[in-house]
């Protein structure tokens, strides 16, 4: 079988399937969420072992820290994953939720109703987790999936795959309605790009080659996540030891992430007395800060940051240190190199704090609270699907709702339009 006839017969079982999980009631996909969970936890040993092998080839292939930390099933990464089926599982049911009757001058009602995408796509690196948060939420919102990791994570991703598949049928769910794309061949992916009749949409998750490669590609709709370029900025009137705190956590707790401050703004006020109190955490933890001219002056052991610092997703223990004149000059900064992913304010200023709130324009904005919490599981949408920087159709992490669109539905009682 060629790879397009492979994927050709996936794609046609995920839209078969699809017809049936979207007719499938709230105790049904409950029940098999809830089982996933269970069996994930009980085939942790066999999990790891599959994993272990693509850490081992990932490591041969001289892999960073950061994607071999993104690769590793260990064993809090195994929990996490059916603690969020478990979660998703607990979360209120999207598909049939009427929204809104209004009744029309000539009696009709008009309301609309929340319904499965259908097929979705998934294309993917790296991070094996994203196979069991994508086909629970997915199974949750009444759609099929058809998963598609990279080669670095294939035996992770189909013994998760496996698990998952079992668990569905023994609970009365279309297996097929979870599929793993079984080959390395990137000729798979562009052939899931070409089957606008079969798969609804595509959602990339990956470096920010990979989604360039998928957008320029797709015959498909593709919902976005190009990179995560974060920023914190440290307002005059911020409390310094929670800015330092929030500044630490945002760069440090995981560094390999999207949602990791990647640019540290400093306001000129304050940035003598706070610069040196973070300089002295990050060093400590290993940081490597890349400074502007008057960060230099201040922490003049550092390097000279470059243009390109100030655009870049480092995924590492690097960061972009820029004083700034005030909140105006930081979210022009912002603006410029900003990837409409996630930004915080630290201040105890509120109109600057609402100010902030306002006119950031990415899909997540917060105040005095750390980029990490940028996040589908932390936000309360159960596990995510992604985070899209795009506005059409979702913005920022894509939880239930984001994997539904709407239909119309219209009650009359007899009217013909004249």
């Amino acid at each position: 079988m060629t790879i397009k006839d492979e994927i050709l017969e996936l794609a046609t079982k995920a839209s078969e399937a699809s017809r049936e999980v979207a007719k499938l009631g709230s105790n049904i996909k409950n029940n098999a969420l809830r089982l996933m969970a269970d069996e994930l936890e009980a085939a942790k040993v066999h999990l790891q072992e599959e994993n272990e092998k693509d850490i081992s080839a990932g490591e041969a292939n001289g892999l960073t820290s950061a994607m071999l930390d993104r690769l590793r099933l260990s064993d809090k990464v195994i929990k996490s994953m059916a603690d969020g089926l478990r979660e998703v599982a607990a979360l209120p049911d999207p598909v049939g939720e009427v929204l809104g009757i209004k009744k029309r001058p000539n009696g009709l009602q008009v309301g609309r109703v929340r319904i499965p995408l259908g097929v979705i796509g998934i294309i993917y690196e790296s991070r094996p987790n994203v196979t069991a948060d994508a086909a629970g939420l997915c199974l949750k919102s009444g759609n099929a999936v058809l998963l598609r990791g990279g080669s670095e994570a294939i035996h992770s991703n189909m013994a998760i795959a496996g698990v998952l598949a079992k668990a569905c049928k023994t609970a009365g769910v279309p297996s097929s309605a979870i599929q793993v794309v079984p080959t390395v061949e990137r000729a798979a992916v562009l052939e899931m790009l070409k089957l606008p009749e079969l798969i609804d949409v595509i959602i990339p998750r990956g470096g920010e080659g990979l989604i360039r490669f998928v957008v320029e590609n797709s015959k498909v709709p593709v919902i976005k996540h190009y990179k995560g370029v974060c920023h914190v900025f440290i307002d005059s009137a911020a409390n310094l030891q929670m800015a330092e705190d929030i500044a630490f956590n945002a760069k440090v707790q995981r560094p390999g992430v999207c949602n990791s401050m990647e640019t540290l703004l400093v306001d000129k006020k304050i940035a003598e007395e706070f610069l040196p109190r973070i300089y002295k955490k990050y060093k400590e933890a290993g940081v490597e800060l890349r400074g502007c001219p008057l960060t230099k002056k201040i922490l003049n052991e550092i390097t000279d940051a470059s243009e390109g610092d100030w655009g870049a997703e480092f995924l590492d223990l690097i960061i972009a240190v820029k004083v700034v004149e005030d909140m105006d000059d930081a979210i022009r900064h912002i603006e410029k190199y900003g990837s409409l992913h996630t930004e915080s304010i630290v201040t105890d200023d509120y109109g600057r704090a609402q100010r902030f709130l306002r006119d950031v324009n990415s899909s997540t904005v917060m105040v005095n609270a750390s980029t990490r919490f940028s996040d589908g599981f932390e936000l309360g949408l159960g596990a995510e699907i992604g985070i899209s920087t795009s506005k059409l159709h979702a913005f920022g992490p894509m939880g239930l709702e984001e994997l539904t669109t709407k239909k119309f539905i219209v009650y009359g009682d007899g009217q013909i339009r004249e």
